[in-house]
């Protein structure tokens, strides 16, 4: 336990910003093929847009971020309901603007024995009370900006403001650096389409800057659904079979494309 007082949260019963709490499979990174208790929270630094993998898959918590709906006694209730899931995954939007939400979190997950997997850009440091047991950094590169004028999945237009807004804190290697030092495990989860070198050169020049070794980067090919993923399975599954790195699949896009909780 850490001398330093961290936020905690008072009143279980209170509206906090998640969208979602829900059982599902762990389907990205290392920790992939676990059951496991999804919390969504609302709220993004980014606002990812990849072209033809289209717009961030949970742009309800980051483009058009909704509102929570869920108190903290929801999640307690969701474990006592599935006693045989000692895994969490907190993901958003982006978390790691919840402090409190997430401490509590730590402390919870301490006292029932179960493994807390964060998802998230690595936008911000957060210190908890207990080390997260593994940070799944999904940096963003050049190839996840906003394109000015495309429509977003809210009906929007793409403008400056957006863009400017993504860029922000887009690359904080300070706030990844001191996340990897702080917490218990981490891997890397970078977005690649198989075909732009641009941002494969990006990708490469960021493993090097973390000194990442390669069995903690596991490639995710870009796609918001089957065919988008189906166009840069190949390619990227090609490139880390030649180059010694990993490939996460994601598997709830090909069972249920854009469907929700999942």
């Amino acid at each position: 336990m850490k001398e330093k007082q961290l936020k905690r949260i008072e009143d279980y019963n209170k509206s906090l910003p998640i969208v979602e709490v829900y059982t599902c499979v762990q389907s990205e990174g290392s920790r992939a093929g676990y059951p496991t208790i999804c919390i969504r929270t609302t709220g993004c630094t980014h606002r990812c847009y990849f072209g033809e993998g289209g717009w961030c898959d949970s742009w309800y918590t980051s483009i058009h971020p909704e509102k929570g709906q869920f108190c903290f006694q929801d999640i307690i209730n969701m474990y006592e309901e599935n006693p045989h899931i000692k895994e969490m995954m907190l993901t958003g939007g982006s978390p790691t603007m919840h402090s409190a939400l997430v401490n509590e979190l730590t402390h919870f997950a301490n006292e029932k024995g179960i493994f807390i997997t964060i998802d998230t850009e690595g936008s911000h440091f957060l210190e908890t009370d207990f080390p997260i047991n593994l940070l799944s950094i999904s940096p963003k590169f050049s190839n996840s900006v906003p394109v000015l004028g495309v429509e977003t999945p809210g009906g929007k237009i793409t403008d400056e403001r957006m863009i400017k807004t993504h860029n922000r804190l887009r690359l904080n290697y300070e706030a990844i650096s001191k996340s990897i030092e702080y917490h218990s495990d981490y891997h890397l989860k970078p977005v690649w389409d198989g075909k732009d070198e641009g941002t494969l050169a990006e990708i490469m020049e960021c493993i090097k800057t973390l000194n990442t070794p390669e069995d903690k980067v596991w490639f995710m090919p870009a796609g918001d659904s089957r065919e988008g993923l189906f166009k840069s399975y190949p390619l990227v599954f090609d490139w880390v079979r030649d180059n010694g790195y990993r490939m996460t699949w994601r598997p709830h896009i090909i069972a249920f494309e854009d469907l929700r909780e999942v």
